[in-house]
Order: C-alpha cells, then sequence, then structure tokens
C-alpha cells in the first residue's frame, strides 16, 4: 500500500482493489468535470462565445457540451455581452432560479464594467446585481480566454468548501445583492 498524488494534490492511498480519498476532493472534481453552463449572451461577446462552442475550440472537453437554457437544470451562468439597466432584475431572476451550487462567468468588457458604453441606461457590471466568480476581460474577448476563464472557474469549483454556501459569510456577501439564501 502506498500514498500516490494525482490531479491538483489530491491524496489518496491505493492499495489492490481500492483506492482512498477524501469526499470533498471527489465531489469537487465530479462537479467541475460536469457543468452545465447557461449562456445570457447579449451582443458580440455571445458570438465569441458561440464560436468557443464550435469544433475549433470544443468546449465539450471541459464536459460542458451540454447548454442548459434553463436555470433551474444550470450551474454556471455565462453572461456575455451588454446589460442594461431594464436586463438587469431579469438577469438576478435567472441568477435567483439556479439551485446552489451556482457560479457565474462574467464575459468581456460591457458585463464586466459597462465597456464602452458609459450611459445611464448600461449596466457598469454586472457585480452590481449578482455576485461574479471569475471575470473574462477583453472587448471582445478572443475563445482561448473564454476556456482560460472556464478553466478557472474549474480550478474554483474543485477546491471549493462544501461548507461554503452554508457559511454566515457566504450568506452576509448574498444579503449585500438582496438575495435570499436557500442554504440551512
Amino acid at each position: 500500500m502506498g500514498k500516490v498524488t494525482f490531479d491538483s494534490n489530491v491524496e489518496t492511498i491505493n492499495g489492490e482493489g481500492f483506492q482512498l480519498t477524501r469526499l470533498d476532493k471527489v465531489i469537487g472534481a465530479a462537479r467541475s468535470n460536469s457543468m452545465w453552463p447557461l449562456p445570457f449572451a447579449t451582443s458580440c461577446c455571445g458570438i465569441e462565445f458561440m464560436a468557443t462552442m464550435g469544433s475549433n475550440y470544443d468546449v465539450s472537453r471541459f464536459g460542458m457540451e451540454r447548454m442548459s437554457f434553463s436555470p433551474r437544470q444550470a450551474d454556471l451562468l455565462i453572461v456575455a455581452g451588454t446589460i442594461s439597466k431594464k436586463l438587469a432584475p431579469i438577469l438576478k431572476q435567472v441568477y435567483e432560479q439556479m439551485a446552489e451550487p451556482k457560479w457565474v462567468l462574467s464575459v468581456g468588457a460591457c458585463a464586466s464594467s459597462g465597456g464602452i458604453f458609459d450611459t445611464y441606461s448600461v449596466l457598469q457590471g454586472i457585480d452590481r446585481v449578482i455576485p461574479v466568480d471569475v471575470y473574462v476581460p477583453g472587448c471582445p474577448p478572443r475563445p482561448e480566454q473564454i476556456i482560460d476563464g472556464i478553466m478557472n472557474i474549474h480550478k474554483m469549483v474543485k477546491n471549493e468548501s462544501l461548507r461554503r454556501r452554508h457559511s454566515d459569510e457566504y450568506k452576509k456577501m448574498l444579503q449585500t445583492y438582496n438575495i435570499e439564501s436557500d442554504g440551512k
């Protein structure tokens, strides 16, 4: 019986016919390799995201070939493009309908900071209405940048504590967005 290290420094104990590891590491690996993204694309960043889904970049190799167009079946919200202030409540509603655990990827300058549209009608970053886990810069970002953002989300999911979503800190963060936590 010996100790073996694999993938993101998960320590395991192997023997004939068995392998032991920590439950949270197994769940993190399963979650990160089977994400169901919900694309919320409104402009040119959405076109770049579509290119990322195509055969040249093939995001399905990250376990994301099934796009979910229902928030109740998604665990990764990908916001790509300009969000107007009229659209912000709908974006927040979509986020609230997603089940925990959920993550958000902000793609492009417009979703992250309003981009070149510093006007009264454009939301100056989606982090004003929902929490964001990873930002992808660019106007519009290349598919390689979007894949880098997806890989950062995967890293985060693999290493996230199973209890983080139920912590007081997480609940307080949601309260700053006027979002009720469904965690116990």
